[in-house]
């Protein structure tokens, strides 16, 4: 029994993932769908490759992922089958690839499966589902691709060491308005060594100097900072929640994109640029 999972910017107001589920069902009846996101921002590659890149790996190998994000092909841009980690990825070679993978998938194959229609400009369902349903049947990316050495690459923003200090920036905002940054513990722990740092996004009076585990470590309304699940340094607001007297977004003002910087207490503040 095949999963195919969806990740898209459709949203659930619209007809579009309904129409994606029914043409996976038509040719593919015993398929288990499962919806990661279709809340992504619309276009937004980074966005799609940070929620799908943590929820992939908790499925099982064969898994089929769909990515309906920024989706249609041009004269630069194809569609590609992926295979990486025991897992499948169907979605357009618009450079989101690397932003999942941290590199280069293991294989990956140009689609030219011949198309049951003409009808071009909803490629998820027209293409990338029956592309998805010819892996759940069993069948190769090689019969409906040929093989490709490269694919596009979006260069994200990645931290940078200046000194005693690491330049990061906010890559993810959650529903809970938590704040989830590129910073890694590894990056952390060569810089900061044990000793008193500072975790500074904007006002002074907003630094964090410490670090713990979780949410409840802190009391209600407290601003807090550990790393994740995802293994990423997080900001968050014990039980703040978007729209409820606020998340960490809306309470410190952090938008993604924005600069957050962990460096050593006592060491100067320099305006260092990207």
């Amino acid at each position: 029994m095949a999963i195919i999972t969806l990740t898209t910017d459709m949203g659930l107001r619209d007809h579009y993932v309904a129409a994606v589920k029914g043409a996976i069902l038509s040719q593919h009846p015993e398929a288990v769908i499962v919806d990661v996101s279709h809340s992504i921002t619309p276009f937004d590659n980074a966005q799609a490759a940070f929620v799908l890149r943590n929820a992939y790996p908790e499925f099982p190998r064969g898994t089929i992922h769909i990515i309906g994000v920024n989706p249609e092909a041009d004269g630069q841009t194809v569609h590609l089958v992926v295979r990486h980690d025991g897992h499948y990825f169907v979605g357009a070679d618009n450079g989101i690839f690397p932003l999942l993978f941290d590199g280069k998938p293991h294989e990956a194959f140009e689609l030219t499966i011949k198309l049951d229609t003409d009808h071009l400009a909803f490629p998820t369902k027209n293409i990338f589902v029956k592309a998805a349903c010819h892996i759940a049947r069993g069948g190769t990316p090689e019969v409906i691709g040929r093989k490709v050495t490269t694919v596009r690459e979006q260069i994200g923003f990645r931290p940078v060491v200046v000194g005693d200090a690491i330049k990061g920036a906010v890559i993810h905002i959650d529903g809970y308005g938590n704040v989830v940054t590129n910073i890694t513990r590894p990056q952390y722990d060569e810089v900061i060594k044990g000793r008193p740092f500072r975790i500074s996004f904007g006002r002074a009076m907003h630094d964090i100097t410490q670090l713990n585990n979780t949410y409840t470590d802190v009391p209600p309304g407290e601003r807090v900072a550990f790393f994740g699940a995802t293994g990423y340094l997080e900001i968050a607001v014990n039980k703040g929640v978007a729209g409820a007297g606020g998340g960490a977004a809306q309470l410190l003002g952090l938008r993604v994109a924005d600069a957050v910087r962990v460096e050593l207490v006592g060491v100067p503040r320099t305006v260092v640029t990207a």
